[in-house]
């Protein structure tokens, strides 16, 4: 890696590795890829930007990319700054979590009064505050959303279905899930691609570090709620808890931006959050409304934020987490109580009451522990096994969708057309059951949803598989989470619903559109909890319902790994404190046997979507290697008094993010690293053109001419481009005093500092910059920068080959168990 970072330049390279192992990172992008963000700089010290500067070499490099999403290896060298972003590759870049220590910012704050430091403090709650209602309010509107436009859908095909018209409600069951899907994919494809799947990876990319354009910007925020209700309620097998975790998050950053310039909306008193440090707080927030928001689970939202998307977590950042979500929680809790007075339509009380469906007394021994442990065993299997075929899929699915939006039209449409026929089918396998004579509820339920859907079954029967799959998902949880229904659903209904429910699932993630994982994993272990109830329940005391609960905790923790957040989900969801040793039980098991085989899914999916995430260990093979051996050159510098033509010249040539600053004699005896000055901070000088005639110190008050405000952070995504500053040659020949505007207290390590302690440092203070310095005082003062790409394990192992021989290549290469059998 070169010694200086770009834009998109400070992250990995695509780094053909021995072993048939696949880089982190995609090949370039062809015609898909994003515009907004422009790729002005290639990745330091490999000279002209992806595929070349000629453009030659195109054609192998998408042969390459189609051969990584294929599950090869990359046979060239060609570096990349490109992730997969919803459905398109996307420039992307680091972000600056660094306090910047200069004589701006020094002079900003000692200017401050301490009415300015409370004004800051109480802002930062109210935009808390504001986070939690707004996430509120949209998890409550996609929640009316699905149940309305998935009631509805549901009640039209069932009457039609009671008056015999079986070829009508085939139609417009069909038709209904087609037009809904197809809404959901140009809307997405069109409108905002960055609203593509859950966007959980983006969102822990990002708290890692990584930045991406328009992944928090309105449209996307708009075309996920929206794109999410189309979606939910078309019968995909997708749920709504991964969009509004991207939704919440949206919401924190747009509050952070302080408005739009664009549309002349923005808000002054929001400039101190104009940096990427009090943003990744508030987008850490938004996360954890959205889970609060998707299952009414306030602390579940906390433990999410903190257990799965955060990478670094604060003290201070648990309590406005926690406020969050109990903004969430009250908001829903008042908007809810509007519902249940009948003014949310037909439809509307299902999403976001999943409460009290295993109510009863839960009494259980310790002939109960066999079956449990069994289920968690099989649970942890299945849910790997869940993460390598989802693997699979996807990979097929981006190369079908590099193919063009006409591509991915016909993926959805073909997804949504074979999953209603599915749907439809199966319940004719089926056979009618009567009505249970002490039920509590309607039977057949007409024209509503319930636990008993008539379908082709004469009055006073049901049937039990129709009744999960003309269901939405909620519903049909509760069906399944309910108590005292062990006789309501025959087993063969229950293992064809498993099967169906598990694979459809797989298919349905990876189209363009807003759709989550959490929910159809939550749906797919109630069943085989259920199932595995109906085998092995004879040896139990447990009620079926609570066999349901601990199937989707087992699922849960063999797919997403997640521990104490979902099981805290699963209490508040049930309501029922009486399972928490049970449900922690078979998440630890599950979790266990499942970290044999492969990773979680989420971490699969930032793999797979090509984000360089920084892991928070690091590989036994770095404690082998100094930072000197990844460090390389040339190394990019500027003098403290620098020419403003070689400042514009380096711009253009480089799209490196930051360059040392040293200053030579007259202004020291000898070379010495003065500090670190950012791409950002020199295009304001040049905008601002504020230059001096000689080569001299300046004795000009910088903070007369410029005020924090101009070196404000702008939106996710944003930032300027060298190429929009025309300068005159005059100008071109003045000087800039780069003093004022450098941070004189930048971090750094000397050379012979293990690779593996640099990462520690690197990832937990939250750096996109790492000086190098010399072990000797005669040589430059500065010897290279680590950024983000040079610990990761595809450039280092690619400098370093040797490394694959040792012992330690299985820590992190190493095939599985499923791989192997494959």
């Amino acid at each position: 890696m070169s010694t200086a970072a770009g834009p998109a330049g400070d992250l990995p390279a695509t780094t053909a590795l021995p072993g048939g192992v696949a880089p982190a990172v995609p090949a370039v992008a062809d015609e898909h890829i994003c515009v907004d963000v422009p790729r002005d700089g290639a990745a330091a010290g490999a000279g002209a930007g992806p595929g070349g500067e000629d453009g030659s070499g195109d054609e192998e490099q998408r042969r390459n990319r189609r051969r990584f999403l294929l599950g090869g290896q990359l046979q060239s060298n060609a570096t990349s700054q490109v992730a997969l972003v919803g459905t398109d590759f996307c420039p992307i870049e680091s972000l600056d979590y660094e306090l910047i220590e200069n004589d701006v910012f020094k002079q900003d704050w000692r200017a401050q009064g301490r009415g300015h430091i409370l004004r800051y403090f109480a802002l930062k709650w109210a935009l808390c505050f504001l986070v939690g209602a707004l996430t509120a309010a949209a998890a409550f509107v996609a929640n009316l959303g699905v149940e309305n436009v998935a009631g509805a859908k549901f009640v039209v095909t069932s009457n039609r279905m009671f008056a015999r018209r079986f070829e009508s409600a085939f139609l417009v069951f069909l038709f209904s899930n087609f037009l809904l899907t197809m809404f959901a994919t140009v809307l997405t494809m069109y409108v905002a691609p960055a609203a593509a799947g859950s966007g959980i990876p983006e969102v822990k990319a990002y708290l890692n570090g990584v930045d991406a354009p328009n992944i928090f910007c309105f449209k996307t925020l708009v075309v996920k709620v929206v794109g999410c209700i189309a979606a939910v309620s078309s019968s995909l097998h997708v749920g709504k808890a991964g969009p509004l975790v991207h939704t919440g998050a949206c919401i924190a950053s747009i509050l952070g931006q302080g408005g739009s310039r664009k549309y002349r909306m923005t808000c002054k008193w929001l400039r101190h959050f104009k940096n990427d440090r009090d943003r990744r707080d508030l987008v850490t927030c938004g996360a954890g409304a959205g889970i609060a928001g998707a299952f009414r689970a306030p602390v579940a939202g906390v433990l999410f934020a903190l257990e799965t998307v955060s990478s670094r977590w604060r003290s201070a950042l648990l309590w406005r987490a926690f406020f969050t979500t109990a903004v969430v929680a009250v908001v829903l809790r008042a908007l809810i109580d509007i519902c249940k007075r009948g003014r949310c339509g037909l439809f509307g009380k299902g999403g976001l009451i999943m409460f009290d469906v295993t109510s009863g007394y839960v009494n259980y021994h310790v002939i109960d522990l066999p079956p449990v442990i069994t289920l968690a065993v099989f649970g942890g299997v299945l849910g790997s096994l869940y993460n390598f075929f989802l693997d699979k899929v996807l990979r097929l699915y981006n190369v079908i969708n590099e193919k063009g939006r006409t591509y991915r039209l016909l993926l959805a449409a073909t997804v949504s057309v074979c999953t209603s026929c599915c749907l439809f089918g199966l319940p004719w396998l089926a056979a009618c059951k009567p009505c249970p004579a002490d039920s509590r509820e309607a039977c057949p339920s007409i024209g509503r949803s319930g636990n008993f859907k008539k379908f082709q079954c004469p009055m006073h029967n049901y049937n039990d598989l129709a009744s999960l799959f003309f269901n939405t998902n909620d519903d049909t949880i509760r069906n399944l989470y309910s108590n005292g229904t062990d006789h309501e659903f025959h087993i063969t209904s229950i293992l064809v619903f498993f099967i169906a429910s598990y694979f459809l699932g797989i298919f349905s993630y990876g189209l363009a559109l807003p759709s989550g994982l959490f929910v159809p994993v939550i749906l797919t272990g109630a069943a085989y909890g259920r199932l595995v109830g109906m085998l092995i329940g004879s040896q139990s005391t447990l009620d079926h319902g609570l066999f349901a609960v601990l199937g989707s905790a087992a699922l849960l923790g063999g797919s997403m790994r997640m521990t104490v957040s979902v099981c805290v989900v699963i209490l508040e969801l049930t309501n029922n404190l009486l399972m928490l040793p049970l449900v922690m039980l078979v998440l630890i098991i599950s979790k266990t046997v499942a970290d044999a085989f492969n990773a979680n899914v989420y971490d699969l999916l930032v793999k797979l979507k090509g984000f360089p995430f920084l892991e928070g260990h690091a590989e036994p093979y770095m404690r082998q290697l100094s930072v000197s051996d990844v460090v390389t050159g040339p190394l990019q510098t500027f003098n403290g008094i620098e020419k403003v033509g070689r400042i514009v010249d380096t711009l253009k040539a480089t799209g490196h993010n930051g360059f040392p600053v040293v200053d030579e004699p007259p202004f020291s005896d000898t070379p010495l690293l003065y500090g670190l000055v950012l791409r950002s901070h020199l295009l304001v000088l040049l905008r601002k053109k504020e230059f001096i005639s000689s080569s001299t110190a300046s004795a000009s008050d910088a903070s007369k001419h410029f005020s924090p405000e101009d070196f404000a952070k702008r939106g996710s995504g944003k930032h300027d481009r060298i190429e929009d500053i025309e300068l005159t040659a005059e100008e071109l020949e003045m000087f800039v005093d780069l003093h004022p505007f450098t941070n004189t207290s930048p971090y750094t390590v000397v050379e012979t500092m293990s690779l593996a302690k640099a990462l520690i440092l690197f990832r937990e203070v939250g750096l996109r910059h790492l000086l190098v310095l010399p072990k000797t005082s005669k040589r430059a003062p500065v010897v290279g920068i680590l950024t983000r790409h040079d610990f990761m394990p595809e450039h280092v192992l690619g400098l370093h080959p040797y490394l694959f021989k040792s012992r330690w290549k299985k820590v992190r290469f190493g095939k599985t168990a499923f791989s192997n059998f494959f």
